[in-house]
């Protein structure tokens, strides 16, 4: 508008302009602050865009957990199983208040088409959880898969690499190693606080996978209840039954593992604690069926893969609750397992720096005593989470190892720098499974 324009404007035209400004000033007021990242929440080009794969069970919870963060926007889901797709897609149509969560029953499907999805969760069976991580990172996602990571030496080394390969960050869901009571007694046995220590205990009291046989052929349900194709995946074609569904799978040796059901937990508990840089080799005892599997490192510690007859929630002579590990020095012991409030010790005055402890293993690692916290803020930094594809990798082929020995009732001697049996063709060949086509890495 010209000076001499201006001049002349009428007060009906002033107001008229004026009107027309104050209303496109008072726009943006009506736009909810969670859209803009105030009052505490996060503006959605800020949010980690997320989708689940296999939202059973432990998927379901850990899905919850997730989309509890400020900073994440979950937007698809994917099961095989009809009700739990369904499920799982009311559940986040219900935290966000809208019908915008997309299904699909087929993870290739997902992949090929959420360009806009950064991270995933993975929490199907475990026969899939090294080839859906694999996939997914092609894809160029992030990664948080459930343990056990793999049922193969050969599937972690393939997740190892394409890791590094696609630059992915990978959290595998040893949550433990994320929580006070056992970070504090892996910082003790790492800081020398119990002196030199000489053997480490893992629980592997759960046992899984170790049977070799199958369940008899039932009729299929529809595909679109069902995909039982997709169900098995990678793992050898088996007839459907029922038998298999809500973790029945867990008991057969074609879907799952055995000592790596507990021990990719509590093996990688146990060697947080430790120095593993300089250790070559690992020794196997084989004592017995169903028996606590002792074995050497080549840096003279001992460990001990527990076992004990009857429920993992039994009280044990080296800690109380599930899933624990302990760590014996020259000056004292620590364990911690499930339940714990604080770390157990052999001397009080080991509590005296519980706090001082964590807080310095928090600004040492810059890491949140959080395992879903933690995956999330490497998200954002591309740094590598506390449960990276290393620490899979070294647990879980020690598992796996064991469950070898096993296998073949003999004690064997692993190098853990080639992943590879010294001298034991038949134990070598163990550390392959063949994948059924199409579903190949």
């Amino acid at each position: 508008m010209n000076k001499s324009r201006m001049s002349n404007i009428t007060r009906r035209e002033f107001l008229s302009v004026g009107a027309m400004v104050a209303g496109a000033i008072a726009i943006p007021s009506i736009i909810p602050s969670s859209a803009l990242g105030l009052n505490g929440s996060v503006a959605p080009s800020e949010r980690i865009v997320m989708a689940g794969i296999g939202l059973g069970g432990r998927g379901s919870y850990d899905m919850s957990v997730m989309i509890a963060q400020k900073d994440v926007q979950w937007v698809a889901v994917c099961e095989v199983e009809k009700a739990r797709r369904q499920a799982a897609k009311q559940y986040v149509d219900e935290k966000y208040g809208n019908k915008d969560c997309v299904e699909y029953s087929d993870l290739r499907q997902l992949l090929a088409e959420r360009t806009d999805v950064d991270a995933v969760l993975i929490a199907t069976g475990d026969r899939w959880h090294a080839l859906a991580s694999i996939w997914a990172m092609r894809a160029g996602k992030d990664v948080y898969c459930e343990k056990p990571a793999c049922l193969t030496m050969e599937q972690g080394r393939l997740v190892v690499e394409t890791a590094r390969r696609y630059g992915r960050v990978y959290q595998t869901g040893a949550q433990r190693l994320s929580e006070p009571h056992h970070v504090y007694a892996i910082e003790l046995a790492r800081s020398g606080r119990l002196g030199k220590i000489h053997t480490v205990y893992a629980d592997i009291r759960w046992r899984d996978g170790n049977r070799h046989d199958w369940l008899p052929a039932e009729p299929e349900p529809p595909k679109d209840e069902l995909d039982w194709d997709l169900f098995i995946g990678p793992s050898l074609w088996r007839p459907f039954n029922r038998g298999y569904l809500n973790g029945g799978w867990y008991h057969f040796y074609d879907f799952a593992t055995d000592v790596a059901m507990w021990g990719a937990h509590t093996v990688a508990q146990a060697l947080a604690g430790i120095d593993m840089t300089n250790v070559s080799f690992i020794e196997f005892e084989y004592t017995g069926p169903d028996a606590t599997i002792v074995t050497h490192l080549s840096n003279g510690i001992k460990l001990v893969l527990y076992r004990k007859t009857g429920s993992v929630w039994e009280p044990c002579e080296y800690w109380h609750g599930a899933c624990g590990e302990r760590f014996d020095g020259t000056d004292g012991w620590a364990a911690a397992a499930d339940g714990y409030t604080r770390t157990e010790v052999s001397s009080p005055s080991l509590l005296a720096d519980y706090r001082r402890l964590l807080s310095e293993y928090a600004a040492r690692t810059q890491r949140p005593l959080n395992h879903v916290r933690d995956f999330l803020d490497c998200v954002r930094s591309r740094r590598q989470a506390v449960a990276d594809p290393d620490v899979m990798y070294q647990s879980m082929c020690i598992c796996l190892a064991a469950d070898i020995v096993g296998q073949l009732k003999r004690s064997l001697k692993f190098d853990l720098r080639k992943m590879e049996f010294f001298g034991d063709e038949e134990a070598n060949r163990l550390r392959f499974r063949a994948m059924r086509a199409p579903f190949i890495a």
